[in-house]
């Protein structure tokens, strides 16, 4: 019973540290934000140093706490993984999971996640099924998968979803393209520049192009594609350049045919979720998967919605997030 205490303080504290604020962490976990402030006084005590100063508004972590908590997130995690792979032993799963998915999600993130789920469940068929943000939301909805894995999540009145992570997007171009062999670009030299891009229907472009226009720049775009590979495939086969998904061109940056540009006032991330039906629940499988995905637990009857599904443009000076899903 203690070390469940000692463990809850630790998720208690890594919250704090998310939110910058006692009285949120206190929402989150159902606790008094007093019992919050004490559990937090416990810890430092324990310990022997400060963790979080308290002075500034939001809070923020001492250079201690930061080391802390980056040690401490490791271990959480390695933690919940270890707990997954005593529960599967104990209660074994069977039957099928259904997934829908975008394909640039489903190619870069499903192939892992179901090697990974099926060393714990050999008994579970996972099946995915590709379509548009739009097909998934419909597929999901008429409940012919279990979930969908989608970007821009958002609610409606058959959906909710939960904020899966932001996926950082890349300028990315041939090995033959001019800016190839530049260690750094500035944004003003795409001015002007021959882009492939995505669909002007999608509104991963719209946000992009939003994004460009905003700080004044203007792309010739001389090819539109409406899904993440075959915009890859054309910029290779093309000697182009484009802005993509990270995580959709890692085989092909790992292997020399594509080079990341780096670009310090270019620093995008688009929202991937997974979105679930309002009514019914999930099956103790599709929860699991949907966990495994998260790097936490996920509730089947549960329906949480959390963070942005808008794309984002960090400052340059910003640290790059990292996410706590174990597949990504």
């Amino acid at each position: 019973m203690e070390f469940a205490l000692q463990l809850r303080t630790l998720e208690l504290f890594c919250t704090i540290a998310e939110h910058r604020s006692f009285s949120k962490a206190a929402v989150v976990h159902h606790l008094t934000q007093s019992a919050v402030s004490q559990a937090m006084q416990q810890l430092e005590e324990s310990v022997g140093v400060e963790l979080i100063d308290r002075s500034k508004r939001p809070l923020i972590l001492t250079p201690a706490g930061k080391t802390y908590l980056s040690g401490l997130r490791g271990i959480l995690r390695s933690y919940e993984r270890l707990e997954q792979e005593v529960r599967s032993n104990s209660r074994k799963l069977s039957g099928k999971v259904s997934i829908g998915t975008i394909v640039s999600v489903g190619l870069s993130y499903m192939p892992d996640a179901s090697e990974a789920f099926g060393r714990l469940h050999r008994d579970v068929d996972v099946r995915t099924e590709f379509g548009s943000n739009a097909r998934v939301f419909e597929m999901t909805t008429e409940g012919e998968v279990d979930f969908g894995l989608v970007s821009f999540p958002h609610s409606n009145k058959d959906i909710q979803f939960v904020l899966w992570q932001q996926e950082p997007m890349r300028l990315v171009c041939s090995a033959e393209h001019p800016l190839a062999t530049q260690n750094e670009v500035s944004l003003s030299q795409l001015s002007g520049i021959k882009m492939i891009a995505f669909d002007r229907g999608l509104q991963l472009r719209q946000e992009i192009d939003r994004c460009l226009a905003k700080a004044g720049i203007n792309v010739n775009v001389c090819m539109e594609f409406d899904n993440a590979d075959s915009m890859i495939r054309a910029i290779q086969a093309s000697r182009g350049i484009g802005i993509v998904p990270e995580a959709a061109v890692r085989r092909e940056t790992a292997t020399g045919s594509l080079r990341v540009v780096a670009c310090r006032e270019l620093r995008m991330t688009r929202p991937l979720g997974i979105i679930f039906r309002r009514s019914g629940r999930l099956s103790r499988a599709a929860s699991e998967f949907g966990s495994l995905l998260l790097g936490r637990p996920l509730e089947a009857g549960k329906r949480v919605k959390s963070g942005s599904g808008k794309l984002t443009v960090e400052a340059a000076t910003s640290e790059p997030e990292t996410g706590s899903s174990v597949v990504a």
